[in-house]
């Protein structure tokens, strides 16, 4: 019944609402109150808003031969926006000339059929012997809507290709795999229904790729909780006969771990919710849907649905009563557990030393990708930008804006004159006037994502503050508000995610030393991790940099999902302890969730590398620092460094708490209260006693 009614309500909320469709905003993806901010809000008053600009950029060996009939094309076009009459502007070196015109706007769908439009007009008009390219801000929103055409499907293939695979490899069965795939795929569907309802329900703004990183999300945490909850299945297969019963007694305790690591997930997306930049508020709020969604379909429609199969659903590896349990076999992770505990202080000190290692790539990192590296595949906007560039001033491609909203006539006038006047200004025109606005293009002599745009776009300020109602924008000014905005996202939000989760954690375990040492194993694996991706990214891939976005996204994703590991390993410690004390419980309990959570954490950082296969480098660069830092975390960090702190510590790992040891004496089950330890024993003790 229960998985009947959870595939109707699946079902029920997929066909019956839909996921919410919006078009996007030119202020989604930038900060809030910002000066390029006000300035879009500004533009929005003028009679154009329904338009963009488009540039035309000609190219041949020798261009002014052609330049009678490239003025006749562009007189020709019928672009279906309203602007001043186009020209055709020749290079000072003869080898190109471009044109400016607008197109419509109103919907990204629109810009971007307007764009394939002209350029098609333009391919069947333009002389033999002149190549020609169109860039420019529409077509860049052009290009950008064409690359993420059907990516989101084609990363969701992907994705469900990828648990399949290695579901299959783990379970080594024909058919097991597919109920955790099957439930986690309904899931991943719904909460993408979900999350856009709920955002457009809180007027929350998201876009192409918040839907993207949901799926990978929701497919990796799902799994990981499916992966634990049939593990613990398996092992109460072993001891009770009623499969109904196993799953009584699995149920519970895999549900802790759940409830506690989607907990700690929840609240740290949730920090998102503090960001600057409208997207990265809906991708907190989406990314917490996700994770609720997930939670309860492992907990509440996977249980029943592995119970409606019966044990023949393991098959060729069916579990029988009586056969030992994983906690006490003698495991690869066992072994491993035996050989930190004979001399754990080398293992803490020797990885310690190994993420330190690691790490050094941050002293070296630089945040800023500038936009001829945005994209996988270089899209046509930004090669027309270069070609641009070889024979116009670099700014030319995508000019700065300067709006005012002053109403003095002799005001525009001298602002014109100031800025005129200001070096790395190459030209100042009149883009559009009307609503009481008016909108200057600034070509500057620098590229609009280089160093020397940054300094310039100080020097236009400086002089813009001065006037009344007037706002600096474009990609140069977008970008560094974008920066100073991220700068302060990480002061704000990292230590508040990690606050968060330590108390998160505090409250799960009812201890204080040990949540601190979980936060900071992580923390170790995020720097190691992103250290590594630095050097991967500018040496290896050749990229000048991450993207200021990168440490944000991984540090949350990592914290949130690292912790998963340890919890999921340091619950089961507390329930062995109790019967066997806290060192040789972490052993049993390492023998008992190694096997799961390596396959949950290879499956993670498979699934988070997939991000690849979408066009943007940003999400590529999330993708591989999340993947690295969660092998970190998995094969490393709660393999070898955990471990290896609890075997030192003792009892003292639960301090204030105190773990209730149950000792059977005869038939009768006594309660014992394990005060914190005395000095810990030697190692060759310590090992004896393991």
């Amino acid at each position: 019944m229960v998985v009947l009614l959870g595939l109707l309500l699946g079902a029920g909320i997929m066909v019956g609402l839909g996921e919410a469709e919006r078009e996007p905003h030119p202020t989604d993806a930038v900060p809030a109150g910002a000066d390029s901010t006000r300035a879009v809000e500004l533009q929005e008053q003028l009679p154009t808003e329904d338009t963009a600009t488009a540039i035309i950029v000609f190219s041949a060996d020798e261009i002014g031969g052609s330049l009678g009939d490239l003025e006749q094309v562009v007189a020709d076009l019928d672009t279906g926006a309203e602007g001043p009459p186009a020209f055709v502007q020749p290079a000072e070196d003869g080898t190109a000339a471009i044109s400016v015109v607008n197109v419509p706007a109103k919907t990204a769908t629109e810009v971007a059929d307007s764009v394939a439009g002209l350029r098609s007009d333009l391919a069947d008009a333009a002389p033999e012997g002149v190549e020609v390219q169109v860039t420019g801000p529409a077509a860049v929103r052009a290009d950008l809507t064409e690359v993420f055409a059907g990516a989101n499907t084609t990363l969701l293939a992907f994705t469900a290709s990828v648990v399949a695979i290695l579901l299959l490899i783990t379970y080594r069965s024909p058919f097991l795999w597919l109920i955790p795939l099957t439930v986690v795929g309904i899931a991943d569907r719904t909460a993408a229904i979900l999350a856009t309802q709920v955002l457009a329900g809180f007027g929350v703004p998201w876009d192409e790729s918040t839907i993207g990183i949901l799926s990978v999300l929701v497919f990796g945490a799902g799994t990981n909780y499916a992966l634990l909850l049939i593990s613990r299945y398996r092992d109460e297969l072993r001891i009770h006969e009623d499969r109904h019963e196993a799953m009584a007694a699995a149920l519970p305790r895999t549900a802790e771990a759940v409830l506690a690591s989607a907990a700690t997930v929840v609240v740290g997306v949730l920090t998102l919710l503090l960001s600057l930049t409208p997207n990265t508020r809906g991708l907190g709020l989406a990314s917490a849907v996700g994770i609720l969604v997930a939670a309860a379909a492992v907990l509440l429609v996977l249980p029943a649905t592995l119970v409606l199969f019966g044990r023949w659903i393991f098959w060729p590896r069916v579990p029988h009563v009586g056969e030992e349990g994983q906690a006490r076999r003698r495991s690869a992770w066992r072994r491993i557990g035996d050989r930190v505990a004979v001399r754990p202080s080398a293992f803490v000190g020797g990885t310690l030393t190994l993420l330190a290692v690691m790490a050094f790539g941050l002293t070296q990192i630089q945040l800023g990708l500038p936009a001829s590296e945005q994209f996988t595949d270089k899209p046509e906007a930004i090669t027309a930008a270069e070609r641009l560039a070889e024979s116009f001033p670099e700014g030319a491609a995508d000019p700065t804006t300067v709006v005012t909203a002053t109403e003095e006539e002799s005001a525009v006038e001298q602002l014109v004159a100031d800025l005129e006047a200001l070096e790395p200004v190459g030209s100042v025109s009149v883009g559009a006037q009307g609503g009481g606005v008016t909108q200057l293009n600034l070509v500057l002599t620098a590229a609009s994502d280089s160093p020397d745009s940054q300094a310039a776009l100080d020097e236009v300020r400086t002089v813009t503050a001065e006037v009344p109602q007037t706002h600096v924008g474009g990609t140069a000014a977008e970008a560094a508000d974008t920066a100073d905005a991220g700068a302060r996202d990480r002061l704000v939000i990292l230590p508040l995610i990690l606050g968060l989760v330590l108390v998160a954690l505090m409250g799960i375990l009812r201890s204080v030393l040990a949540p601190v040492i979980l936060v900071a194993s992580v923390i170790a694996s995020f720097a190691a991790a992103l250290g590594v991706s630095w050097w991967l990214f500018t040496e290896v891939l050749g990229f000048s940099g991450l993207d200021p976005i990168v440490p944000l996204y991984s540090f949350l994703f990592l914290v949130a999902l690292g912790v998963d590991y340890n919890i999921f390993l340091i619950t089961r410690t507390l329930e062995e302890a109790r019967a066997v004390g806290t060192r040789e419980g972490v052993l049993r309990a390492l023998s008992a969730t190694g096997g799961v959570i390596t396959s949950a954490g290879i499956l993670l950082a498979a699934v988070f590398a997939v991000l690849g296969v979408l066009p943007l480098v940003v999400l590529a660069q999330v993708g591989a620092v999340i993947c690295i830092g969660v092998l970190l975390d998995t094969l490393l960090v709660r393999t070898v460094l955990v471990p290896a702190i609890v075997l030192i510590l003792g009892e003292r790992f639960w301090w204030p708490r105190r773990v209730e040891r149950v000792r059977q004496v005869g038939q009768v089950g006594q309660v014992e209260a394990v005060q914190p330890a005395a000095p810990a024993p030697s190692e060759a003790g310590r090992h004896r006693e393991s």
